[in-house]
């Protein structure tokens, strides 16, 4: 039999040995009216008000839910920090610095404009302690009626709008009716989570790649999860919420989930593959067994997610901050060199922002993954003749915990000091100052002043350091017809090739392989001329 042929047949009967999770959990559920919600809020005399401001919003919610507030402000989600109980380092939105805008200090009303609350000027400081400063709209509201502005601290677009404001999904803002959006509350959708998720980085899908607005109405090719004609999971459905803490996070990752049931109703306290679908997801046949043997080393997400940014919405790849600020004619500028597949020009220079690459249909970078990541703070020291990765993945084939994950590998470009060799935090927005560099296109005053904002140590010297940033690869699951076949791995050149301790059948040998394969061989001829010895002479019956 080819080898060919031989993955072929293999290829076949993994398509008919999978089961699909419709024949997992059984039959559709019956349709839920409305949001889901148990109230009807348009019914709630308190809501039938005309608010001047989110708080007096929440001040109403707090009436009924009268938890609620405090629940939130226990969450990741309020308090932007979160300290690694493996490796100690003070992470989360308000501590890491990324590949994309950089940091958020210095830069608050701007990217707390994502924030779960109203008002967060400085994250310096803890976010506001008052429970009227939670945001339940956000999460709950529907989105045609309520909507954040981009640039004004988490606060939604009242009457009057300034002209040409936008909210954080890049749209133009309209003011918003405070009391119909209390109204339409109910349990989130995914148009809820995606304002911010789907738009973290600047843009529709720029950050994560595997997140963005093809999810909202997505077709079975782009998520057989969240397909509207098939099983139209909302976020929640697998990203669990308790008190309001959500299951789920990418600083401790559950990159291999021993715990999972496969039973539906059982244990779903974590957002993993597993917690629905077992370690052993396949059927109970030759091929169905010999998956599920690779359960243990291979992530559910590397076969089933082949390629990431799909369904018409490219993702970032590149960012250059290095070109940033050149001007035509002392103003800024824009090129627009790239189409994505629905039409939409995006821009590959801003003189903001530097040079971009995009990306559709990407075939994710592959790494051993035991879910522990470790990130390049400003205090740590760097080395500029390498790529500096801006967060670590740890794993190892050895190690009887990693299994293989896919990635999105973000190839940055960015400010460092390069006498203290630190990463360095920069002021990029603010239009009423001279420091900002969205404002004045000066490298010397936005690092000056983000490095003192946040009360680090700079030399005043800055150049510009090539990083690496990883995103985990777990939504935009293909149909199971779709999932990587075994030589899309198991191949010369296949993509897993470069990395180590994995078996690539038809792959060149190592030194150590090829000893022991001439060692085979030689073991083999010995046998051969042996028995041909014994043969010849007579020698081949039994033994005395």
């Amino acid at each position: 039999m080819s080898r060919a042929y031989f993955c072929a047949l293999f290829s076949v009967a993994i398509f008919l040995a999978t089961p699909t999770l419709a024949q997992e959990v059984g039959a559709d559920p019956p349709a839920v009216p409305g949001k889901g919600s148990t109230a009807d809020h348009t019914k709630f005399e308190i809501l039938k008000q005309d608010f001047a401001s989110g708080p007096e919003v929440t001040r109403a919610c707090l009436k009924c839910h009268t938890e609620a507030s405090d629940q939130v402000m226990h969450t990741l989600h309020w308090n932007w920090d979160y300290t690694h109980p493996a490796t100690g380092q003070s992470l989360g939105k308000k501590n890491v610095i990324n590949a994309f805008c950089g940091n958020t200090a210095s830069n608050e009303t701007r990217c707390t404009s994502c924030h779960t609350g109203y008002g967060w000027t400085d994250t310096r400081v803890s976010a506001p302690a008052d429970p009227t400063r939670v945001d339940c709209l956000v999460c709950h509201a529907d989105t045609a009626l309520y909507s954040k502005l981009d640039n004004q601290a988490g606060n939604p677009p009242l009457s009057p709008v300034p002209e040409g404001a936008k909210t954080i999904t890049g749209a133009l803002a309209t003011p918003v009716d405070l009391s119909k959006a209390a109204m339409s509350v109910g349990v989130p959708q995914r148009e809820n989570c995606g304002q911010c998720h789907f738009n973290g980085g600047g843009g529709d899908n720029v950050k994560h790649g595997d997140l963005s607005s093809a999810l909202i109405a997505a077709t079975r090719d782009v998520d057989v999860h969240m397909a509207s004609d098939g099983l139209n999971f909302t976020c929640e459905t697998c990203h669990l919420s308790s008190e309001h803490k959500v299951a789920g996070s990418r600083y401790a990752v559950n990159a291999h989930d021993l715990g999972g049931t496969g039973l539906p109703g059982m244990r779903r306290d974590v957002a993993s593959c597993e917690s629905c679908h077992s370690d052993s997801p396949h059927g109970a046949s030759l091929i169905g067994m010999k998956l599920n043997d690779h359960t243990d080393r291979v992530a559910c997400q590397t076969c089933h997610i082949p390629e990431f940014a799909r369904g018409g919405v490219a993702t970032k790849t590149v960012w250059d901050w290095s070109t940033a600020g050149k001007l035509k004619d002392g103003k800024p500028y824009h090129e627009a060199a790239f189409t994505q597949s629905d039409g939409k020009a995006l821009h590959t220079y801003l003189s903001t922002k530097g040079n971009f690459e995009w990306g559709e249909n990407v075939v994710p970078h592959y790494a051993w993954f035991d879910g522990q990541v470790e990130y390049t703070l400003s205090d740590e020291v760097i080395d500029p003749e390498q790529v500096v990765e801006v967060n670590r993945l740890s794993g190892s084939p050895d190690d009887g915990t990693s299994r293989i994950w896919p990635f999105k590998r973000m190839v940055g470009r960015q400010a460092y000091d390069t006498e203290n060799l630190t990463l360095v935090y920069n002021q990029v927005y603010g239009p009423e100052t001279d420091t900002a560099f969205w404002t004045n296109f000066d490298w010397s005053k936005s690092i000056e002043a983000g490095m003192r904002y946040a009360g680090k140590p700079y030399s005043g010297s800055y150049g510009f350091v090539d990083t690496y940033m990883y995103w985990p690869i777990t939504h935009m699951v293909a149909p199971g017809e779709d999932a990587l076949k075994c030589d899309a791995c198991h191949a010369r050149d296949g993509r897993l090739t470069a990395l180590a301790g994995v078996y690539m059948p038809g792959a060149k040998l190592t030194l150590g392989g090829k000893l022991g394969m001439a060692l085979f061989a030689l073991v083999a001829l010995g046998v051969a001329v042996h028995g041909g010895l014994r043969l010849v002479t007579g020698r081949g019956g039994d033994h005395d």
